[in-house]
């Protein structure tokens, strides 16, 4: 290879270097603007200096509950579960090889939901007890899909129909908790399962915040090993990567932080299933789309929160406006990926 040829792909990849930077920070500077505005609106607008001054450990009248009890734990919620949903769902999409691989489809997040309708109807458990029983239900959902799919060697199209019919099962079974339990928590749980902010608590954010700074580090450290994995188990193996165990950790990380998201907002819909392909689309190739689509999730969740408490008459959860804005895009995804003989 000449040195002209070499001189085009250093250039080649300065510039996708020089693309992933510019996107990741406007993300990143969206991200801020979308938790201002969380922080700042509201019934009463306060300015900047009060919320500063409030943030900060100030106390004024109003201001000081409304930012400290209501909007900084809803704000907080939105930014980490929309990290959790965008890298899970971005991991197993990569991981997998196909944007229908994540956690909504294949049932990861339905198993929570599940355990957790389970836990509100049946069982009138805390909610600790609610967020403990839809992780380890998310754990036990996913060790279930992957083992029914396994068979002799693994199968990505075997993974995604296991998964989505225990997606069914689990919607069956959360249809006819439903019914069967008790009429005054029947509302609680439809809340749940929309996806919501509204009620979010400071006590109630620790578990899922710790496990975003924990195991987001670690699948981003994964994440040369997950760009191979995507050029398939052949490849990835005779590149010298582990495959059995990259997709392990890679999987417990992204149950683990999807399941505690799920636990603390309830199934916020599409997030998981949008943030990887939109940032692929923004980046580009040839570099890591881990960090951007964590983004691109906080972005989805703030700014759908926002659209759903002041856009309109009547106040939306959260969850009801991703899923507008995603079952389009999934619509679309199908009749693509149908045209080209990938179904």
């Amino acid at each position: 290879m000449n040195n002209k040829s070499m001189e085009i792909i250093r250039e080649g990849r300065r510039h996708r270097r020089r693309r992933w930077i510019i996107v990741t920070g406007l993300l990143t500077v969206l991200m801020f603007i979308l938790c201002s505005a969380m922080l700042l609106l509201g019934n009463t607008i306060y300015p900047i200096k009060d919320v500063v001054l409030v943030l900060t450990g100030e106390q004024i009248k109003g201001a000081s509950f409304a930012i400290n009890t209501i909007r900084l734990p809803r704000m907080l919620a939105g930014l980490f579960a929309g990290i959790a949903f965008g890298i899970g769902g971005n991991t197993f999409q990569t991981m997998l090889r196909n944007p229908l691989a994540n956690p909504n489809v294949i049932g990861i997040t339905t198993g929570s939901s599940a355990a957790a309708v389970y836990c509100i109807v049946i069982l009138h458990t805390s909610d600790t007890i609610v967020s403990i029983a839809s992780v380890v239900a998310g754990l036990a959902t996913v060790l279930f899909i992957y083992l029914f799919s396994k068979g002799k060697s693994f199968s990505v199209g075997r993974l995604i129909l296991v998964g989505i019919g225990a997606q069914a099962m689990l919607n069956a079974m959360v249809s006819y908790l439903l019914l069967v339990g008790d009429q005054q928590d029947i509302p609680a749980a439809l809340r749940w399962l929309s996806g919501s902010l509204n009620g979010s608590q400071m006590e109630e954010l620790p578990p899922l915040v710790i496990a975003v700074l924990v195991l987001v580090p670690m699948i981003i450290m994964l994440g040369k090993q997950l760009s191979i994995l995507e050029l398939g188990e052949q490849s990835a193996t005779s590149l010298g990567v582990n495959t059995d165990m990259t997709r392990i950790l890679l999987i417990l990380g992204s149950v683990c932080i999807i399941a505690l998201a799920t636990a603390t907002t309830g199934p916020i819909a599409f997030v998981a299933f949008l943030s990887g392909p939109i940032a692929k689309r923004l980046v580009g190739v040839g570099f890591s789309n881990v960090i951007p689509a964590g983004l691109v999730g906080a972005n989805l969740v703030l700014a759908s929160d926002l659209i759903g408490q002041f856009a309109f008459n009547v106040r939306y959860p959260v969850g009801i406006i991703t899923g507008i804005i995603g079952a389009p895009y999934l619509i679309y995804l199908l009749i693509r990926m149908n045209r080209k003989g990938e179904l």
